[in-house]
């Protein structure tokens, strides 16, 4: 069984991500978060929800395949990953670390 605590794993910080985020166009906050690869939309939202005292509007996911990796002769992967873009109502911020605004 998963907990809030076990799905969001951490927050992805890109230039994509932080301009998803600053969008002040339509008033929606965008959080882009790395998530379980077993944890669906519901719970996403949930642990979204609990963790940062917001209301969430949507939840979309991507699964990401690991990358093949060299060290020297020796042939590696990393591991597969999840992204979860979670969309807040309007009027719900969250701050630079977590703190909802």
């Amino acid at each position: 069984m998963l907990t809030i605590w076990d799905i969001i794993k951490a927050p992805v910080i890109t230039e994509k991500a932080i301009n998803l985020k600053e969008k002040t166009a339509d008033t929606r906050q965008v959080l882009t978060l790395e998530v379980d690869a077993r944890a669906n939309k519901i719970q996403i939202k949930e642990a979204v929800q609990k963790i940062f005292k917001v209301e969430v509007a949507a939840v979309r996911t991507a699964h990401y395949a690991g990358k093949t990796v060299r060290r020297g002769r020796l042939v590696g992967k990393k591991s597969d990953w999840k992204k979860a873009y979670v969309t807040l109502k309007p009027g719900q911020t969250v701050g630079e670390f977590g703190e909802a605004v």
